[in-house]
């Protein structure tokens, strides 16, 4: 059994390695094809689309063909998108395929941690889940190194890309693991959650627009100014780790207070760090920090809005409202890349970071109201989720429990 659950965590492992080099390089490629603010804020947005679109449907494809066959379809989406681009250079059709790709990213997503947790005994499931998430963060950051190694103008990152996917694919297709069956879901009516918990909304929201506006557009702006592909790399690189580095820590902060004064803090902290990064002088010395500082304020917005939704929502809909939380970020990540490239296109980079600052401050007043309002749900009994940036995760289901209290075992 481990080493089936250690093959799927090392094959989405693979798939976050490309997919982290490919938002960057992606990044960096339009910058060189000098598509326009327009064009290259829809491209980039297109992504997150599919990714939307895809954490809708994919759950009833899972369910009608299997996870292995499931796996197989998504990533053979993402194989011929892939491949597709550096054929067709136009945005129209670049924007289309990135779309196809985030569906068949958020497909693959969905199939491995869906496969994870019915797999996954009771007792382990947490440390599976914890590992797959460092795993996911480590991934991400490796992705950010392979843009020093690689020259942006050709087709060998799109290859790359390809066989990173096709080696997750065969991993996957070859594995003697018995897939499961995905249990009926809780339905949770639109409008139950915004009543129920609007600071995790708006959180999950602005989460989604800052997060993907960062790593869509700051890349391509230092590109655009001369910056190497070293000194990139090491900068997105930095950031990511921030991220990891903050999830643990304000995890534990958030399980022992008030997770919207967590989120205030989060939210002026991330606009700091911004702020900052247009005042700071252009030494690495001094901007790292502020990089490792900002990837950690913004990487842990969402698992604390997470987190506090699951406080107020019954237990029965975990994985309801981790999915609606997936279509409400993705909807803001969506509007990121549209909105940061027509702000950037007229203020440069300073008016996209402020742009970000101003968001989050936005964010924090709206929080600070909530508080006022209403008191403080008691947490519930959940390990705090370590959530990777640009891919949020489906919830883990509640652990079921006998009459007497007792865990019961998973029917798998």
């Amino acid at each position: 059994m481990l080493v089936q659950i250690g093959t799927l965590i090392a094959a989405t492992s693979l798939v976050q390695l490309a997919n982290g080099f490919f938002n960057t390089f992606l990044s960096l490629r339009l910058t060189l094809q000098d598509f326009g603010p327009t064009a290259t804020g829809v491209v980039l947005s297109a992504y997150f689309v599919g990714f939307t679109v895809g954490a809708v449907y994919c759950g009833d494809v899972i369910q009608r063909i299997g996870h292995i066959r499931a796996y197989t379809a998504f990533a053979g989406l993402v194989v011929i998108a892939t491949a597709a681009m550096p054929l067709l250079t136009s945005s129209f059709v670049w924007a289309g395929c990135r779309m196809v790709i985030g569906i068949g990213c958020v497909g693959l997503f969905i199939t491995t941690e869906s496969w994870l947790n019915a797999k996954a005994r009771p007792d382990q499931r947490g440390r599976v889940f914890s590992v797959y998430m460092v795993g996911t963060f480590l991934a991400l950051a490796a992705g950010q190194l392979a843009i020093a190694r690689l020259t942006i103008s050709s087709a060998g990152p799109f290859q790359v890309i390809i066989a990173l996917f096709a080696l997750a694919l065969v991993m996957v297709s070859t594995t003697r693991a018995e897939a499961p069956g995905l249990a009926p879901e809780a339905k949770l009516p639109y409008g139950d959650l915004t009543r129920q918990a609007p600071a995790a909304v708006a959180g999950c929201v602005v989460s989604g627009v800052v997060t993907s506006a960062f790593y869509a557009l700051v890349p391509a702006w230092m590109l655009s100014y001369g910056i190497s592909q070293e000194t990139i790399a090491l900068f997105m690189l930095v950031a990511v780790l921030g991220g990891l580095a903050f999830q643990v820590p304000v995890g534990r902060l958030s399980d022992r207070n008030d997770r919207r004064r967590v989120l205030v803090g989060l939210a002026v902290g991330f606009a700091v760090s911004v702020i900052l990064l247009t005042v700071v002088p252009r030494s690495l010395i001094l901007v790292l920090p502020v990089a490792a500082a900002l990837g950690g304020f913004m990487s842990t917005l969402y698992p604390v809005c997470v987190a506090h939704a699951l406080d107020r929502m019954p237990a029965d809909r975990v994985v309801a409202v981790s999915g609606r939380l997936i279509l409400v970020s993705g909807f803001g990540s969506a509007l990121g890349p549209l909105v940061g490239t027509a702000i950037m296109a007229r203020y440069d980079i300073d008016g996209l970071l402020y742009f970000m600052a101003a968001t989050a401050l936005l964010l924090a007043g709206l929080v600070v109201l909530r508080i006022r309002m209403r008191d403080a749900p008691a947490h519930v009994e959940r390990p705090f989720d370590v959530i990777a940036p640009l891919n949020p995760p489906i919830a883990q289901e509640p652990e079921a429990t006998e009459a007497d209290g007792t865990p019961r075992p998973l029917a798998v």
